[in-house]
């Protein structure tokens, strides 16, 4: 069977199409999601515990662009009652997984180099992230020497000049601490 030029320019060009259109679908989210959340905040608030407790809390985040993902970096410095000062920094790089707006963690190299999530089987936090609309969530699952578990799950919403974050911290799936605060963009 004998081809035109254009016909066979027309084939080649709906091939293409369909090549495109089937990577773009099947494609896993990407880091360009995480574009409108770049930035640096800060701020305050009084953290509440199960208790109703409340403790002072200086936070600061980062949330950096990477060449396979993003980063995000955050400390918080605690004000105990007795004076002392308490400081933690975290810093997780995020690759896209295969599922949409899903972000698997990347926090330790494996023996052949390749980034890859903690064990939480081992004690170490199994880390996660997603993006929602206007929200970019990070879980964080620890599981205890005994088989109990803490979830740690840090909301951070855009908002006019910032970020509302909303954490909270669950212990067995009983609400342990939160705190919902503003955080302004530097």
């Amino acid at each position: 069977m004998f081809l035109s030029g254009r016909t066979k320019s027309a084939i080649v060009m709906v091939r293409l199409w369909v090549i495109v259109m089937t990577l773009m679908i099947g494609a896993p989210a990407s880091a360009a999601d995480i574009a409108p959340f770049v930035g640096d905040y800060v701020g305050s608030a009084q953290v509440v515990d199960a208790d109703g407790s409340a403790t002072p809390r200086d936070m600061s985040v980062s949330i950096t662009e990477t060449d396979q993902g993003f980063n995000v970096s955050w400390k918080t410095v605690t004000y105990k009652a007795d004076g002392r000062v308490k400081e933690q920094s975290f810093s997780v790089d995020f690759r896209p997984s295969d599922r949409p707006h899903i972000y698997s963690a990347a926090m330790k190299r494996n023996v052949f180099g390749h980034e890859v999530p903690l064990d939480p089987m081992k004690g170490e936090p199994f880390v996660w992230g997603r993006i929602v609309g206007d929200t970019l969530t990070v879980f964080s699952l620890f599981i205890d020497h005994e088989g109990d578990y803490e979830l740690q799950q840090y909301d951070r919403t855009l908002a006019d000049g910032g970020l509302n974050l909303s954490f909270s911290r669950f212990s067995d799936g009983r609400e342990a601490r939160s705190v919902d605060t503003f955080l302004r963009r530097k």
